[in-house]
C-alpha cells in the first residue's frame, strides 16, 4: 500500500518530515523517499530502497544535507517517489498513494502522440506517479489536475504536492484511505497516520473528506476543493494495516479490533464451539488484539504460545530468496512449551489470505506438542483480490485460499456461488471450512461474518468498502 507525511512549518521542519514518514513504515516495504524545500536552495530530494534495510537506517546519513520549512515524505510499496515535477503549473513535487488499473490505457488514451515520452522503469512500466503527474499537468492549475486525474484512474489515487508556496493534499474521492491535519504553534502537518503527529508535538485539527482537496500553509489551512459525500473507507486499515494508536473517521484501530474479537467470541458462543479451549492467542502482531478481545468475552486466558524473534529480521519477507524467506519465517517463531505442550489453542489472525505462512505454523505447534489447534479469522473469507489499495492483490485470484478451496470444492460452478461459501450458516460455507480444516489440520476454523466486522468498525456500511468479500464496490 503505502503512507506519507509532510510539514509546512515557520521553522526547519527536516526532523518532523524524516520521523513523521518513519511512522508509516508499517504501510510499504519497497522505496522511501523525502524532499524538503528551502527558499535559499530550493528542492532538495531524496529516494532509497528500503526492502532489507528501514527507513530510518537509510536516511539518517542524510539528515545533514536536508533543509527547509517544508517538505513531504513517503513509504512506497510501489515505484520510487516523491518525483520533482517542472511543467506549465510551475515546480512542485508529488507522492501519491493507490492503484492505477488503467495505467497503459490512459497512456494510449492521452499520450501516444509524438512529444510524449515517459521514463520505463526496469519492468518496462510507467511510474504511476509520472503518470499522475502528466495527467495532472493536462489542466490550468494543481486542483483541477488532481480532480482530473481522479476521475480518469480506475483505482484510486491520494495525493501529495509540494510547492514553493506549500502543501495540497488531496484525499481520494472516494476516502478509501484517510487523510489527516494536525496543528501546532509553528504549523501544520499532514498524515495518514494520526499517531505519527501526536508523538511529534502536533495536535488533531481535521480529517479531510473524500475528493476534498486542502491547502496546507505554516499560518494554517483552507479547503480548495469540496468533500463529495459518498466515502468507500478501506476496512482493512482496522482489521490489519492501520497502527493500533491510530483513528480514522473517529474509529480508534486498538478499540475496533478488540470489538471485533468479543463479537467473533459471542459468535461462537452461539455455536457452541471452542468452549473448552486452554488459552487464546492472537497471531503476532495484529492478530493479538482481536484475540486479547475474544478472550475476553470468553473468559479464557489470553497467552502468548510463541513469540516472534525480530530484532535481526523484522520482516519474514524480507528476503529474496523463497526459500530463505520460509527458514526466516519459521526461525522467528519462538515457542513456550509450557503453554503448548498438551494443550488446547485458539488462534485468531488478522486475516487468511492465502494461509502459506498458516500452514507452517499450524505445522509448528503441533510439532511443539499442541493438542488441538483452533483457528479464527478476524475478516470474512477474503474471495477477491483488491483492486483499490494493492491489498491481497495477486496474479490470480486462485491464490486466495478461499477462492481456492471453493474451486477445489465445485469447480467453476462453485465460483457462482461465492456469498454462500463466505456464509458459516450455509451448507456450502460449512463445505470450504470443513475442507480448508482438513487441509490445514485446524481443530477448528472460523471467520468474522461481514455483518459482525461492520458492527465493530461502527460506520454506516455504505461507507466501507467491502470489495475483498462480497466483490461489491
Amino acid at each position: 500500500m503505502g503512507g506519507f507525511f509532510g510539514a509546512v512549518s515557520k521553522r526547519d521542519c527536516v526532523l518532523d518530515i524524516f520521523f513523521g514518514v518513519d511512522y508509516h513504515s508499517h504501510l510499504g516495504t519497497r522505496r522511501g523517499g523525502m524532499i524538503l524545500y528551502d527558499q535559499e536552495r530550493g528542492f532538495q530530494r531524496q529516494i532509497h530502497n528500503i526492502e532489507n534495510t528501514p527507513f530510518r537506517t537509510k536516511f539518517e546519513k542524510d539528515l545533514p544535507d536536508f533543509s527547509g520549512n517544508s517538505g513531504i515524505g513517503c513509504i512506497s510499496d510501489t515505484d520510487p517517489q516523491p518525483l520533482l515535477v517542472r511543467s506549465h503549473l510551475g515546480l512542485y513535487a508529488l507522492t501519491t498513494v493507490g492503484i492505477i488499473n488503467n495505467a497503459e490505457d490512459l497512456i494510449a488514451r492521452y499520450f501516444s502522440d509524438h512529444g510524449h515520452q515517459f521514463m520505463a522503469m526496469s519492468s518496462g512500466k510507467v511510474n504511476c506517479t509520472e503518470l499522475v503527474a502528466a495527467l495532472i499537468n493536462q489542466k490550468d492549475d494543481l486542483v483541477s489536475g488532481i480532480l482530473h486525474a481522479q476521475e480518469l484512474i480506475d483505482g484510486s489515487l491520494t495525493v501529495l504536492v509540494l510547492t514553493d508556496e506549500g502543501i495540497i493534499a488531496a484525499r481520494d474521492r472516494l476516502g478509501r484511505l484517510p487523510v489527516l491535519i494536525g496543528r501546532n504553534e509553528e504549523g501544520c502537518c499532514i498524515s495518514f497516520e494520526s499517531f505519527a503527529y501526536h508523538k511529534l508535538g502536533y495536535e488533531d485539527a481535521y480529517e479531510l473528506g473524500p475528493r476534498e482537496i486542502v491547502k496546507v500553509t505554516a499560518e494554517g489551512f483552507e479547503t480548495l476543493s469540496p468533500a463529495g459525500t459518498e466515502m468507500k473507507i478501506c476496512s482493512f486499515l482496522w482489521t490489519y494495516y492501520g497502527y493500533p494508536n491510530s483513528n480514522y473517521e473517529g474509529v480508534n484501530v486498538e478499540v475496533m479490533r478488540y470489538r471485533n474479537g468479543e463479537i467473533l467470541a459471542r459468535e461462537d458462543k452461539k455455536r457452541g464451539l471452542a468452549e473448552d479451549v486452554d488459552f487464546v492467542a492472537g497471531v503476532p502482531d495484529s492478530g493479538v488484539p482481536h484475540a486479547i478481545g475474544y478472550a475476553n468475552a470468553c473468559s479464557r486466558p489470553f497467552a502468548r504460545p510463541f513469540v516472534k524473534y525480530t530484532p535481526t529480521w523484522p520482516r519474514s519477507f524480507m528476503p529474496s530468496n523463497q526459500k530463505l524467506r520460509k527458514q526466516v519465517a519459521k526461525m522467528k517463531q519462538i515457542p513456550v512449551p509450557e503453554l503448548i505442550e498438551g494443550k488446547k489453542l485458539l488462534f485468531v489472525d488478522d486475516s487468511i489470505v492465502r494461509g502459506t505462512q498458516l500452514r507452517e505454523t499450524v505445522e509448528f505447534l503441533y510439532e511443539s506438542g499442541a493438542k488441538e489447534v483452533h483457528m479464527r479469522s478476524a475478516c470474512p473469507p477474503i474471495m477477491y483480490g483488491c483492486k483499490y489499495l494493492n491489498f491481497s492483490s495477486s496474479n490470480s485470484e486462485m491464490e486466495l485460499l478461499a477462492r481456492r478451496t471453493v474451486q477445489e470444492l465445485e469447480g467453476d460452478e462453485g465460483q457462482k456461488h461465492l456469498e454462500e461459501y463466505a456464509d458459516a450458516n450455509t451448507e456450502r460455507g460449512q463445505c470450504m471450512l470443513k475442507s480448508i480444516c482438513e487441509k490445514f489440520g485446524f481443530s477448528s476454523l472460523g471467520y468474522q461474518s461481514l455483518d459482525g466486522l461492520l458492527e465493530a468498525i461502527g460506520l454506516d456500511r455504505d461507507k466501507v468498502c467491502t470489495y475483498c468479500w462480497n466483490g461489491k464496490e
